[in-house]
């Protein structure tokens, strides 16, 4: 019997521990090419916002939704199973630029105005590993060609040394525990042939970053005019992936003097 409780209590240390979680967005539900941005609280004023969230996986991810009178806006946080990555336009801001999900069918989106306004959290601390990200549709070819607000990449010769950063910062509790930065186009290049936007769903290794409760994200462009930055502020993002955060020390002491009040059964002759 004593035996039995020492395996139990070792399991329950250790399995924990080992165990990847993924936000995938698979779990949440949508009709073939659509959406979901925030759904408007008919309780809240006009031109305030509904604070909301939605959950995939070990994740929480923030979305807040403003009616301004027959018009809506949102930042933070969508989810999406649109491909369109030729039609180019504000109307096509869920759209993901590689023409498909990383796994499944939906995929996150991310749409950034203010510091704070993207933040995913979790309900303890984690290890984070990574994601992936691609362009917006909307982002993409509005580098790629330009239009009414944001210039064209590389300007008209291609010589233009432009960029668009993603920024994504660690917290554990208050505290900033560190950042990756992802370029999601970059025109800084000597020879324009390698400049690029990203077309394809590319992994963020994030372990950098250490044991954390909560991920922020920020963008920032080149492109910045009179009213703050041109470039449509959105990314895509699929399958963070993260792992429990291994037990401190303290507790395997904890443990190895529970093993020593539980001795294995011997056998006796």
């Amino acid at each position: 019997m004593k035996s039995i409780l020492l395996t139990i209590l070792l399991s329950v240390i250790v399995v924990p521990g080992a165990q990847a979680a993924v936000s995938h967005f698979d779990d949440l539900n949508l009709a073939p090419n659509s959406y979901w941005a925030g759904t408007v609280d008919p309780s809240v004023p006009l031109y305030e916002p509904t604070v909301a969230s939605f959950s995939s996986g070990p994740a929480t991810f923030n979305n807040q939704i403003t009616d301004w009178g027959g018009l809506t806006s949102w930042t933070g946080w969508a989810y999406s199973n649109m491909t369109d990555n030729t039609t180019a336009g504000f109307e096509n801001q869920y759209s993901a630029f590689a023409g498909q999900a990383r796994s499944g069918a939906n995929f996150g989106v991310a749409y950034y105005y203010n510091p704070g306004d993207a933040t995913i959290s979790f309900d303890g601390p984690v290890a984070v590993q990574g994601l992936y990200v691609t362009n917006t549709t909307y982002t993409a070819l509005s580098m790629l060609n330009g239009d009414g607000f944001a210039k064209q990449f590389g300007g008209a010769q291609g010589n233009d040394t432009d960029w668009l950063k993603l920024s994504i910062f660690g917290w554990y509790g208050g505290a900033e525990t560190g950042s990756v930065d992802f370029y999601l186009a970059d025109y800084r290049f000597n020879d324009n042939a390698l400049d690029y936007i990203v077309d394809s769903w590319q992994w963020v290794d994030l372990s950098s970053l250490g044991s954390i409760t909560g991920l922020k994200f920020a963008i920032t462009s080149s492109d910045v005019g009179q009213f703050g930055m041109n470039t449509p502020a959105y990314f895509a993002m699929d399958d963070l992936t993260v792992t429990a955060v291994p037990l401190p020390a303290a507790f395997w002491l904890m443990a190895g003097a529970l093993a020593g009040w539980f001795p294995l059964s011997r056998r006796h002759v």
